[in-house]
């Protein structure tokens, strides 16, 4: 175990899911503090019970991350409390598919863009600002394989994962020079318990491992990928 990220403070909207977890683990395994959000207590109880002695440096909200007031109130508690935010990671997101556009429902249409485009929104403006007070950061963004890939049945989550792309490659374009990275993370088909169970004739030895993704993540909020910025980086594994 290194500790590259001793001292300091991250933000992992999601941070109890499939993906979540191994990022939240990752980051407590490299010394940071690390405040994650979630929906459900108990899967807060059985990260924290996971992470053992580095449960201490592990810190819970239930807020939901498609309201923005709620979004700016954590971040609020967040800096009041540790008087920085040294990294933001959103692995928040939803899938629908299967449906042909015009036979989707305009209610899933509008879930997958407050999951996969205004989560991201909302996180990566309050980020910004407290970012921007200290002259650094790193916001990481996992959007989809599917934004550039737009197969049919899935009008809808492509749409919302290509305008995450396209609102954090903006966003990296206004960081310029501030001392604020911004990159997004394309993964296709993640090996977790939720995807086996809805896929459970597939090869799951050609998924990509969460534990896998996060050390990708890890190593974009870090000081070793200082020159990468603006970036959608593929991580597709052998799927």
């Amino acid at each position: 175990m290194s500790a590259k990220f001793e001292d300091r403070v991250v933000l992992v909207a999601g941070g109890t899911g499939g993906l979540g977890r191994a990022v939240t683990r990752a980051f407590l395994e490299e010394r940071a503090q690390v405040v994650v959000t979630y929906r459900a207590l108990g899967e807060f109880d059985a990260l924290k019970s996971a992470a053992g002695a580095n449960g201490s440096r592990l810190e819970g909200h239930a807020v939901d991350v498609t309201d923005e007031a709620a979004v700016r109130q954590l971040m609020e508690k967040i800096v009041g409390k540790y008087r920085r935010l040294d990294a933001m990671v959103s692995t928040v997101g939803g899938y629908a598919g299967g449906t042909k556009l015009w036979e989707l429902e305009t209610k899933v249409f509008e879930q997958m863009l407050a999951l996969n485009l205004c989560s991201g929104y909302a996180l990566s403006r309050a980020a910004v600002r407290a970012m921007l007070k200290e002259g650094h950061g790193a916001i990481v963004n996992v959007a989809a394989k599917a934004a550039v890939d737009h197969a049919a049945g899935a009008a809808a989550y492509a749409a919302s994962k290509s305008a995450a792309v396209a609102l954090l490659d903006s966003l990296a374009a206004d960081l310029k020079g501030s001392g604020v990275r911004v990159n997004s993370i394309l993964p296709s088909i993640i090996d977790t318990e939720a995807n086996r169970k809805a896929m459970p004739k597939a090869d799951f030895a050609k998924w990509p491992k969460p534990e896998d993704i996060a050390r990708v993540i890890l190593f974009l909020c870090s000081d070793d990928a200082r020159v990468i910025h603006g970036a959608a980086i593929p991580v597709y594994g052998d799927s």
